[in-house]
């Protein structure tokens, strides 16, 4: 009877913390989450008291609403398309190959994941927009065309393929498909009937990732598409700021809502199976040296692919940041000039910093608090949804949540409108699923057993966890603070609503810069750019030196 009793105390203390562990991410997403993306959607579908619904229907008839969701679609599964036709044979030589300066170049390929959306939409303005290095060279200019759309997200997106399919690749035993090519068939057909349907998992995970970050692709179009394109991201910050409609924002909402949290339940789907399929296969390095004309030829192609797309857009970039005499453009952004901004340019990098800082705190105690609740085995119904719930953030406008701070916290006791701690709290809302993510592979993998001895020999779930948890997952953790800390340095659609004109943070500054005409304006944008290209960079770095084998890939 007295072990009886002392397994199921462990076990009830042990539900008990975990709701204890779920209370505060809940409060969390409640309040500063569902409350005002809630209050949005209701004051836009919602007049004198009255519910009009019939606001769905007459948004989406009329034209213009019609050919922004086929455009939003349209780009996006070209986008993806393109993504998987340029990244695949990077994932095979970064899986197959083993060669001098790999784990550089692969740093160098991740560059452009991290980076704010505004900054890839200025470094891609930079070599083919006006004036920019194509326009220079052969007065070509692509920033009013589809295709600075998709190479821009081909830059941001090649990574996602790279690091998901080789992910997989490297872990794929070769011997398959050379017993395929001993029984007589060609190369082509044992790579399609052998190794892409062992790769189908990872390539449909790959494929769905980029289209859920084109398909809310906000900072990319609204910088290059200009007033002929626009996604249903863009339309939204035009109904709200510029149009004033809330009505028809609050319908694009709800539709965005709808179809990414469909393309979330596929991933979720597509990643399950991905997981089975790893279980089967041989985890041993494969990498060798190239052999043959063949394989130097991939590896020299892959090498000039990176080259091209993601290396000259950002050294343009640097380029056209330093085209005054000396550092005029950077010395102009210790200067304020009175119209766009009430203190001086250079004030946006100490503001970004140290709102960065602050999501990443923020960002860190809900997430960790999140998974640590989630990662139980024994996790029911309502924690498993609780996890499904965390990612909505990601799935939601931040051109939404951020308008809706604005009309929802404007009234005590959640007065916050003139907080500074409004732009952390936006900015930790998209870091927080990040944190979940990372951490949540490492604190399943830990031994329950370990937490229930703990336990059973009277540990509280505080010490269990500092213990226990925290010296496993402490490598972990930092990688999770390092990946909050990027996103919310590059957080841009929430944050251009709620940044202050007194304390902008990198991307609105950069926004606004690009949004004046003048060479003196254009060229502080690209100084600014380069700053925040460098900050996110360096914080790559230290992730990839904390980062193992195991955890390195997304």
């Amino acid at each position: 009877m007295d072990v009886a009793r002392s397994e199921v105390a462990p076990k009830s203390r042990g539900g008990a913390a975990r709701f204890g562990l779920m209370a505060l991410p809940a409060v969390f997403f409640a309040v500063f989450f569902a409350y005002p993306v809630a209050a949005i959607v209701t004051r836009g579908l919602r007049v004198d008291g009255v519910w009009r619904l019939g606001r769905l229907t007459e948004v989406l008839a009329q034209p213009d609403i019609r050919h922004v969701l086929w455009f939003t679609t349209w780009q996006a599964l070209a986008s993806t398309a393109l993504t998987l036709l340029v990244a695949m044979p990077g994932a095979y030589v970064f899986a197959r190959l083993d060669f001098p300066g790999k784990q550089v170049l692969r740093a160098v390929v991740t560059v452009p994941f991290v980076l704010p959306t505004v900054v890839v939409g200025t470094a891609f303005l930079a070599l083919v927009g006006r004036g920019g290095l194509l326009d220079d060279l052969w007065g070509v200019r692509l920033d009013t065309t589809v295709w600075a759309i998709l190479l821009a997200h081909v830059f941001f997106n090649y990574a996602v393929v790279v690091r998901t399919v080789g992910g997989l690749w490297a872990q794929l035993d070769p011997r398959q498909e050379e017993a395929a090519r001993v029984l007589g068939a060609s190369r082509v057909t044992a790579w399609r009937k052998v190794t892409l349907p062992a790769l189908g998992p990872a390539v449909a995970a790959a494929a769905l990732m980029v289209f859920l970050f084109t398909f809310t692709s906000f900072g990319v179009v609204q910088i290059l598409g200009g007033p002929t394109f626009s996604t249903l991201e863009v339309e939204i910050y035009r109904q709200t700021s510029e149009i004033f409609d809330l009505s028809t924002a609050a319908v694009l909402t709800i539709v965005q809502f709808l179809a990414v949290g469909a393309i979330l339940v596929l991933h979720a789907w597509t990643v399950r199976r991905r997981e089975s399929a790893l279980r089967l296969v041989d985890a041993s390095r494969t990498a060798r040296r190239p052999r043959g004309a063949g394989q130097w030829a991939l590896l020299c192609s892959v090498l000039a692919t990176v080259a091209v797309l993601l290396v000259l857009p950002l050294a343009v970039l640097v380029a056209r940041s330093l085209d005054a005499p000396g550092f005029a453009y950077y010395e102009a952004l210790t200067h304020a000039d009175g119209g766009t901004f009430l203190v001086a340019p250079v004030h946006a990098i100490g503001n970004s910093l140290a709102y960065a800082v602050a999501a990443t705190l923020i960002a860190v105690l809900i997430g960790s608090l999140a998974a640590a609740a989630v990662a139980r085995r024994d996790a029911g119904r309502l924690v498993r949804g609780f996890d499904a719930l965390l990612m909505l953030p990601l799935g939601v406008s931040a051109v939404t949540v951020g308008f809706g701070f604005l009309i929802s916290l404007d009234r005590p006791p959640l007065d916050l409108r003139g907080s500074w701690i409004l732009v952390p709290l936006a900015q930790a809302l998209v870091g927080a699923p990040f944190v979940v993510r990372t951490m949540l592979p490492v604190l399943r993998a830990v031994d329950e057993r370990l937490r229930e001895a703990a336990a059973v020999l009277g540990a509280s779930p505080w010490r269990v966890w500092r213990e226990v948890d925290l010296p496993i997952v402490r490598r972990a953790l930092l990688i999770a603070a390092g990946f909050a800390f990027a996103v919310s340095l590059g957080e841009f659609g929430a944050t251009v609503f709620i940044a202050r004109s007194d304390n902008p943070t990198l991307p609105v500054a950069v926004a606004r810069l690009l949004g004046r005409p003048g060479d003196l304006n254009y060229g502080q944008a690209m100084a600014l750019s380069t700053i925040l290209m460098v900050v996110c960079a360096v914080a790559l770095l230290v992730l990839e030196r904390l980062r193992t084998d195991r955890t390195g890939e997304f």
